[in-house]
């Protein structure tokens, strides 16, 4: 089995002119985006991936931010290889804004063959992040994805001359195809391909517009078999079953999807766990008006914030403080909220437990 990788170990000496770029180039740029760029890079720099990862190497990973293990060993290797050291990169940005609840960050890497590729983070480990993901499913038109838009836009005006291909990972993947869908006639007409990985889909006032339906058929999707993320909400474009040797909600991670030379291995459906997780969810949030999911995403993530955690990873290294400050908050709320916290709860479960009924044609008590 080999991943992406192996991919740049294998392929890594072809160039872009003998051998056009593919899907696997695309997951790798996207995964680019989440490398700690901000401090690798001056404002306003143009600058090689190849003297980025010598920057990264000098530096050093435990001087550095690093969101993911794989991403330590992917950087020297695409940095080193004929294939991706020559792009150049510019116009990095990321921004992280508490207030408005958006995590936003995205770069530009400038290809051999004429063309651009805008790659768009997804979510990282901050609380903020995770809490516009959850926004998603009862808002559209989000921080981050109108900044997704002006930037595609913005960096099309730089760069007119050059065709466009963009994507990105999970919430990367879904401020991808935003962007390709209300970016203005000029710049959509020179998109060529827009790569969504395992990223969430939309609500039905945006999948419902012209500029859904007409932007959509130059979107690919890529899931894996037990995809939960890129299942979510509504998607109307092309998907493509990736096969990955994690399991479950781990499958989520990109350095588990395997390749074979320059394609993924492809599966003919996601796995009946995966229908069964997004029929499971979709029932529960249609029970759910849009104003319920957006006060219960609020109060959870208020009970949350009173352990002034600002990470995933801080939430786990104190453990046993945070969660007594959680219990505190909780116990704090309104009667009212806790209320609609549990009914919420409860609905889950009670459709959950249908569900399994009705997968495994058990007999229904009334």
């Amino acid at each position: 089995m080999a991943n992406i990788i192996d991919y740049v170990k294998w392929r890594g000496d072809i160039s872009i002119a003998k051998s056009k770029f593919n899907e696997i180039d695309s997951l790798i740029l996207n995964r680019f985006s989440y490398f700690p760029l901000d401090s690798l890079i001056k404002k306003n720099e143009m600058v090689s991936i190849k003297e980025l990862s010598e920057r990264f190497e000098k530096k050093g990973k435990d001087n550095l931010k690093i969101l993911w293990e794989d991403d330590a060993e992917l950087f020297p290797e695409i940095g080193q290889s004929e294939r991706f050291g020559k792009m150049m990169v510019v116009e990095n940005v990321a921004k992280l804004e508490k207030e408005q609840e958006e995590q936003f960050a995205a770069v530009t890497i400038i290809l051999p063959d004429n063309t651009i590729y805008v790659s768009f983070r997804g979510t990282d480990n901050t609380l903020i992040g995770w809490k516009e993901d959850f926004n998603m499913s009862f808002k559209s038109h989000l921080k981050s994805q109108i900044d997704a838009k002006k930037y595609l836009e913005n960096i099309a005006a730089k760069y007119p001359d050059k065709k466009i291909r963009l994507g990105g990972h999970s919430k990367g993947g879904n401020l991808a195809v935003y962007a390709s869908v209300f970016a203005n006639s000029e710049v959509k007409s020179r998109i060529i391909n827009v790569y969504n990985n395992d990223g969430p889909g939309f609500n039905e006032d945006i999948t419902n517009t012209k500029e859904y339906k007409n932007a959509i058929k130059k979107v690919i999707t890529y899931i894996p078999q037990d995809s939960i993320f890129g299942m979510l909400l509504n998607h109307e474009e092309k998907f493509i079953i990736v096969q990955s040797i994690q399991k479950g909600v781990m499958e989520h991670d990109v350095y588990s999807w395997q390749v074979i030379r320059k394609n993924f291995v492809a599966l003919k459906e996601v796995t009946d766990g995966s229908k069964f997780i997004n029929k499971t969810i979709k029932n529960w949030l249609n029970n759910l008006d849009l104003h319920t999911r957006e006060q219960v995403i609020d109060i959870v993530f208020e009970i949350i914030n009173s352990t002034e955690a600002e990470t995933l990873k801080d939430l786990k290294l104190s453990l046993k403080k945070n969660a007594v400050a959680i219990l505190s908050a909780y116990s704090r709320i309104g009667n009212e909220d806790k209320k609609m916290i549990m009914t919420t709860i409860t609905a889950f479960f009670e459709i959950l437990k249908e569900n399994v009924k009705e997968k495994y044609s058990l007999p229904i008590k009334k």
